[in-house]
């Protein structure tokens, strides 16, 4: 079992940055990967940022450049750091660890960017 505990969320700026944080706790010796997805009103949830248990990462297009997945392993935390944001990045924005085959996710954060 791993708990994930989302925060940083807010209202931004566009052009503006934001900091989220993932707090994890539990089976973390486990863990496969982690991530961030987001989903926007009437959207699918998707895929924003990925984090492999060798240090690997991977983004979707549409925030290359602009976000940075990143993992403390010592604060059991994951950190997704978001600049240049833009209006479509509005979503509300989870937390996600794989071990063995499940999915975990924590309670999300709303991410709201105004133009």
């Amino acid at each position: 079992q791993v708990q994930l505990v989302e925060s940083g969320g807010g209202l931004v700026q566009a052009g503006g940055s934001r900091r989220l944080s993932c707090t994890y706790s539990g089976t973390i010796a486990r863990i496969n990967s982690m991530g961030w997805y987001r989903q926007a009103p009437g959207k699918q949830r998707e895929v924003v940022a990925t984090y492999t248990s060798d240090g690997s990462t991977g983004y979707t297009d549409r925030v290359k450049g602009r976000f940075t997945i990143s993992r403390d392993n010592i604060r059991n935390t994951l950190y997704l750091q978001m600049n240049s944001l833009k209006s479509e990045d509005t979503a509300f924005y989870y937390c996600n660890a794989k071990l063995a085959l499940r999915d975990f996710w924590g309670q999300g954060t709303q991410v709201t960017v105004s133009s």
